[in-house]
């Protein structure tokens, strides 16, 4: 048990596992070995097979709050909120402070869109262990689930404090929103394309207090963020970073310049696509479908996208992906809801080429050979009727030009979209349809189908 211990935490898993499975063959009933031994899997992302040495660790010994800790972690990641609840309660009536179990029972509430209970959880949580970052990260994700954003950008930024997280960027002072005429701040990127569509509308507000703003971004974004905001320097990440006095990640810039739910600027669209290429595409689509016989109205063309970017070297960004994306096959239900209507498909990367093969009765479009950056793809969007996606940078997209767009979310909805809002503050266009039950997309595409038959009536 010691030697597997060691490997365990000295972060030699596999090693570890190894260790624990010979421990294991030795005292097959030895509570703590089997609950570290889950707890491990689970580290590895194996949380179907850790859920056995999990569940045997706590029939053995129904006392040992860690085994039922674990237990519910274990159930949280396999989306199995009720279990992982009721395995956090039993942690807790054995040992009521727990902070591990307060925060994690608090973040099982929120996926569950219990916010305001989950909310007691985890300031709870924050009393007893005020230092954890897991703990103050996961309490700034449910107040921000719940719309406190001055409390919660404000924690959100002890994702800052772990030492790995920062990058040779943010050696330079932090801009915190004070007025700093003369001096340059630089804005960079902290997330994916989505996190930088949705935050870059902060820019001019920053401009406003400073004396010279540059923002550095992936080259895909270059061309839009160029037309969309002209009065701002963008630079590419490709480039050598600009000379520049304070710098702010742009998921900070929220919390930098005090925004709230009421004050969320230019939620009515504020990206541009280029009209030249707006107009191509018009031309271009003319030509997929003639107007719906004896009705003199062209068809409902839809843009879709069903999945978003793996991102398979980031353990937690990929397991959220799989909970937010899906296949095309999904959508089958849109055939016969909208049988006129013509699909476009936005997707790409792996998935992209299941528009080759699309259900039955269903007729895709796939022209994305034709986009090189999200220039591009926002002039098609732009030529399009309604763009329906999951939770990816097309929807931010799509939504920051002012387009419909109907937005399918996981069951355990991203903090950014609050806890159960069919809308969203942050774009006026953005419906969103939020699984009833995680891993089943069938009612939200059923009540997309319903609102798409209403879009192709007008």
């Amino acid at each position: 048990m010691e030697q597997a211990l060691a490997l365990h935490l000295s972060g030699h898993l596999h090693e570890a596992a190894h260790a624990y499975r010979e421990a294991l063959r030795e005292a097959p009933d030895d509570a703590p070995v089997l609950s570290n031994y889950g707890g491990l899997l689970c580290s590895l992302g194996k949380f179907e097979e850790a859920r056995a040495p999990l569940q045997r660790a706590v029939t053995i010994d129904p006392s040992f709050a860690d085994g039922w800790c674990n237990l519910g972690n274990c159930f949280l990641k396999l989306q199995r909120y009720n279990d992982a609840i009721a395995a956090y309660r039993n942690c807790l009536r054995i040992s009521p402070t727990d902070a591990r179990a307060l925060s994690n029972l608090g973040l099982a509430l929120d996926y569950c869109g219990e916010n305001a209970l989950a909310q007691k959880f985890h300031q709870a949580a924050v009393r007893l262990d005020p230092d954890n970052v897991q703990t103050r990260m996961n309490n700034a994700v449910s107040l921000l689930s719940g719309g406190d954003y001055l409390n919660g950008f404000r924690e959100y930024e002890w994702r800052w404090v772990p030492p790995e997280s920062r990058n040779a960027l943010m050696a330079q002072p932090q801009w915190t929103g004070k007025a700093v005429p003369g001096r340059t701040v630089l804005i960079h990127g902290d997330g994916g394309f989505g996190d930088m569509l949705q935050f870059v509308r902060f820019v001019p507000e920053v401009q406003r207090r400073c004396g010279r703003t540059i923002v550095r971004v992936k080259r895909d974004l270059l061309a839009l963020l160029r037309r969309s905001f002209p009065d701002t320097l963008f630079v590419s990440e490709d480039e050598p970073v600009p000379a520049h006095d304070l710098q702010c990640p742009a998921m900070s810039l929220a919390y930098a310049v005090g925004a709230t739910l009421e004050t969320l600027p230019h939620a009515a669209g504020y990206l541009r696509a280029d009209a030249g290429k707006v107009a191509t595409w018009r031309e271009r689509i003319a030509l997929d479908a003639p107007p719906v016989a004896g009705q003199g109205r062209t068809p409902l063309r839809i843009g879709l996208v069903w999945a978003g970017a793996p991102h398979r070297d980031v353990p937690g960004v990929a397991l959220a992906d799989q909970r937010r994306s899906t296949d095309l096959a999904s959508f089958a239900p849109l055939a016969e809801a909208v049988p006129d209507a013509l699909v476009y498909s936005l997707q790409i990367g792996e998935r992209a080429e299941q528009a080759r093969t699309p259900p039955g009765g269903m007729r895709v479009i796939d022209h994305t050979a034709l986009l090189r950056d999200f220039d591009d793809t926002a002039a098609l969007v732009s030529a399009l009727d309604v763009i329906v996606a999951v939770d990816t940078s097309t929807a931010h997209l799509a939504a920051g030009l002012g387009k419909p767009t109907l937005m399918l979310s996981r069951f355990d909805q991203c903090w950014r979209w609050l806890s159960r809002r069919a809308d969203s503050p942050w774009y006026d266009t953005l419906r969103i349809y939020r699984q009833a039950t995680p891993f089943d997309w069938s009612d939200p595409i059923r009540r997309v189908c319903a609102d798409l038959q209403k879009l192709a009536a007008h």
